[in-house]
């Protein structure tokens, strides 16, 4: 598209804002997605948690798949919100990192609810155009701002990586490949901070130690 290396992506997930009612109803579904599951969920349960007439919900929402996608944009939008709020308090890029890290890893509960909804929405994801879609520009968005991370550390020569949206890609799957450990963990209230601290020291050794400079698309000595 035209983009040039490590910049941010211009979209958004523009839905975070909803009116009072509509938003409640989206916070009961996502209770209770993070409770049985995306695959479970039923009007009956989420009019019951917001503690309204089941006939609402088809008033705001029209369809089921209507409610869980509404329900996933205002979740990601709030989490990309929280992210690009705390880089922009931060100074430096390994500075930004620890912010980045920080806005991610809140506490136990809420980041477990969020990726066993999480895991559920990718099955949709590549199933659903409808969820792809939501999932394609979410994963733009974080990754534009790993991006600019990247990008302010290889300024400050602290980052020593190659291409800027690759390291980008890189961060994304460290950070998601943690906490999909996490989750198994049967202590996993016990071992968040663990899990926080290993996070952030394997951003920092992947962006500082040079791997990164690697050229991933020379592979003749694999095939």
């Amino acid at each position: 598209m035209g983009r040039a290396e490590g910049s941010s992506a211009p979209v958004t997930l523009e839905i975070e804002a909803l009116p009072p009612k509509q938003e409640r109803l989206v916070r009961s579904a996502y209770k209770v997605m993070g409770e049985k599951g995306m695959n479970n969920l039923s009007l009956q349960d989420v009019a019951d948690e917001a503690g309204v007439s089941k006939a609402i919900l088809p008033y705001y929402f029209a369809s089921k798949e209507n409610l869980m996608v509404t329900t996933m944009r205002w979740v990601l939008a709030r989490v990309a919100r929280r992210i690009r709020e705390a880089m922009s308090r931060a100074e430096g890029a390994e500075e930004k990192v620890s912010a980045m890290v920080d806005a991610i890893f809140i506490d136990p509960v809420s980041n477990r609810n969020f990726y066993l909804v999480f895991f559920d929405f990718l099955g949709h994801a590549a199933r659903t155009d409808r969820f792809g879609d939501v999932g394609a520009t979410f994963q733009e968005i974080v990754t534009g701002l790993y991006a600019e991370v990247v990008r302010l550390g290889k300024e400050e020569g602290v980052f020593r990586v190659g291409d800027i949206r690759e390291a980008a890609t890189v961060i994304r799957a460290l950070i998601d490949g943690l906490f999909t450990q996490w989750v198994l963990e049967r202590d996993w209230e016990r071992t968040h901070v663990r899990y926080r601290s290993l996070c952030e020291r394997a951003v920092l050794s992947y962006l500082t130690s040079g791997d990164g400079r690697a050229e991933w698309s020379s592979r003749e000595d694999c095939a």
